[in-house]
């Protein structure tokens, strides 16, 4: 059976001002779509996780336990991240975290300008993120550091992941050995790094587009679970944007030590790791594409072809010099011809 393409502006009615933006949009700022998908996928994820994080700090301290825990905080990163990664991704690729987005420049050859941009976006919007959440939680955080004035607490706990602060910005506490720190961020990380990984290779036949934010959201959220409270940052984006943020409000006292640079930086070469690993080892350039996600490169390819807007990775790869417009253009049954190999394949073994 044949298919045509069928555009959204094909079945349903758009504003006149509407196509003039889009024409602008493809056109000229593509670029500025891209960078605000990041930035809404960041302040996405990072806003859930905060509201939850703010409510379990505050109702510990007022004494209050019933709003907040350890398990509401991972659940609100994990829905953050599908919201994200659901809404955003098709836009940009879904990075959200540097770390992403490096690991994409050596590995599926992003842009490296594009990068800078991506890398620049994530971080501001982590930064005003913190603030959206500060001025929403303003009342209650300043009642919460009064209380911790009265009790005496205020030195200790204020700038710790028990204290306001620690809302936003990440802490340690004093005395805690920086050593196994770096080694539960730069574990914690490759895990949440090879779940991404591996949700963006298209010939797992495990993980399905459609499954990839849920996948790694459930990552995130095994993170905070296990491993918050020895200290988790986990993205470059979230951490640097809040260090920023308490900076802006408290001033250096609440920057966070040494232990900043662990928190800032440590995923980055977890996750470029993770993906190393991940090609060498669990990867395969010689596995056929699913079909499912044969209809999602299809679709993203058609798009760039049709807005004449520069392909890379995978869908550069795509591009008919390549050979592979038969398989991606064709109207032949996708599904039927790789059952064919695969059939063809162990016939031959």
């Amino acid at each position: 059976m044949s298919s045509s393409k069928i555009l959204l502006s094909d079945i349903s009615s758009r504003p006149s001002w509407m196509t003039s933006w889009e024409r602008l949009k493809h056109k000229e700022l593509h670029w500025l779509t891209e960078v605000v998908a990041e930035m809404m996928g960041v302040f996405l994820y990072v806003y859930a996780g905060l509201g939850a994080t703010a409510a379990f700090v505050v109702g510990t301290i007022v004494g209050n336990d019933g709003i907040g825990s350890l398990y509401t905080v991972g659940f609100a990163y994990a829905i953050g991240v599908v919201f994200a990664i659901s809404l955003c991704a098709a836009t940009s690729g879904g990075h959200f975290n540097p770390a992403v987005t490096i690991s994409s420049v050596i590995y599926r050859d992003f842009p490296k300008r594009k990068a800078v941009r991506y890398i620049i976006a994530q971080v501001l919007a982590g930064y005003i993120t913190c603030l959206i959440v500060y001025v929403q939680w303003k009342d209650l955080l300043v009642d919460a550091e009064k209380i911790l004035i009265e009790k005496g607490l205020y030195d200790s706990m204020m700038f710790s992941s028990s204290g306001p602060a620690g809302v936003f910005g990440l802490y340690v506490a004093p005395g805690t050995n920086l050593a196994r720190v770096l080694m539960n961020e730069f574990v914690t990380d490759f895990l949440i790094g090879l779940v991404i990984w591996g949700t963006l290779d298209p010939t797992n036949q495990m993980v399905p587009p459609a499954a990839a934010p849920w996948l790694v959201g459930m990552s995130y959220a095994l993170a905070v679970w296990g491993y918050s409270p020895t200290a988790i940052a986990a993205n470059t984006a979230r951490d640097v944007g809040g260090r920023l943020m308490v900076i802006t409000i408290w001033g250096l006292k609440a920057s966070g030590g040494r232990y900043a640079a662990i928190a800032a930086l440590t995923n980055i070469p977890a996750t470029i790791f993770a993906a190393t690993v991940y090609e060498l080892f669990l990867g395969s350039a010689t596995r056929t594409l699913t079909p499912h996600h044969i209809d999602f490169l299809r679709a993203h390819k058609q798009y760039y072809e049709d807005n004449k807007l520069a392909p890379y990775g995978y869908l550069e790869a795509l591009n008919p010099r390549c050979g592979q417009s038969e398989l991606f253009g064709s109207d032949i049954g996708i599904g039927e011809k790789v059952r064919d190999s695969r059939i063809e394949t162990v016939s031959e073994a």
